[in-house]
């Protein structure tokens, strides 16, 4: 499975983001996936994940009840919409694909993209 990610920019606290995660490859409806970021000086971190048919995701404490994960199975795309965004939520956001939700092995990374989140 290749991942594309895209979406990314300059958006002001507050503000609204989305990010979309393009598949090709393999059918990308049988695998999990999920978006993890990366900020300044930190570690990666995980931020949400859905399972395959799109009806069941969890999130990181930090961006819950701001951020909401879904796929569209069609089009061979998951997306991170983002709202409310903090200056926190500045990183690089990657999108992965995996299996064995909720504890999914992600065995397939997409390049990232940048958010920067202002005041």
């Amino acid at each position: 499975v290749q991942l594309q990610a895209s979406g990314g920019g300059l958006a002001q606290a507050g503000g609204s983001l989305r990010l979309s995660c393009a598949a090709s490859g393999r059918t990308f409806s049988s695998y999990d996936a999920g978006w993890f970021r990366q900020g300044p000086g930190k570690e990666r971190e995980f931020v949400a994940g859905i399972n395959r048919s799109g009806d069941s995701t969890y999130y990181a404490d930090s961006v819950k009840g701001r951020f909401t994960v879904s796929r569209d199975n069609a089009k061979n795309t998951v997306y991170l919409q983002m709202n409310s965004l903090k200056l926190e939520d500045t990183a690089v956001y990657y999108c992965a694909a995996g299996r064995r939700f909720p504890d999914t092995t992600y065995d397939y990374w997409g390049q990232g993209t940048q958010v920067t989140v202002s005041s």
